[in-house]
C-alpha cells in the first residue's frame, strides 16, 4: 500500500520560510518522479515543482514560474522523502500543498499516480 505523508505546513508571515516534507512508503521511491502541487480555496490544483529520479536525468527539477527562485525541491532516497524548501513566502502562496508520485515528469496532476493528504500553508501579510 502506497502512502505519502506531508508535514511542515503552518502559519507564517510574508517573507518567512518553511520546509515541507513528504515521506513515502509502499513503492520504489527512488525510481519515482515526485511533485508538489497546491490548491488555494476556490481554485484548481496547480503545479509547484517536480524532481526526477536521481537515476534518470540526475534528479532534474522543474518549477512553476510563480515559485522559481524562491522554492527548491529536493529528495533523499535513503529516507524516501521529498522536500520543498519555500523562501520569501508571499500571501499568494497560501494553499494546501500536496506531494505526488508518478512515473514521468509532468505539470499535470493527472499524470501522477499517488497523492498525499496535504499540508496547509498560510502566509499572512
Amino acid at each position: 500500500q502506497v502512502q505519502l505523508v506531508e508535514s511542515g505546513g503552518g502559519v507564517v508571515q510574508a517573507g518567512d520560510s518553511l520546509r515541507l516534507s513528504c515521506a513515502a512508503s509502499g513503492w520504489t521511491f527512488s525510481s519515482a518522479v515526485m511533485g508538489w502541487f497546491r490548491q488555494a480555496p476556490g481554485k484548481e490544483r496547480e503545479f509547484v515543482a517536480a524532481i526526477t529520479a536521481l537515476t534518470w536525468n540526475s534528479g532534474g527539477t522543474n518549477y512553476a514560474d510563480s515559485v522559481k527562485g524562491r522554492f527548491t525541491i529536493s529528495r533523499d532516497d535513503a529516507k524516501n522523502t521529498v522536500y520543498l524548501e519555500m523562501n520569501s513566502l508571499k500571501p499568494e502562496d497560501t494553499a494546501v500543498y500536496y506531494c505526488a508520485g508518478g512515473r514521468k515528469l509532468s505539470r499535470r496532476p493527472g499524470s501522477y499516480d499517488y497523492w498525499g493528504q496535504g499540508t496547509r500553508v498560510t502566509v499572512s501579510s
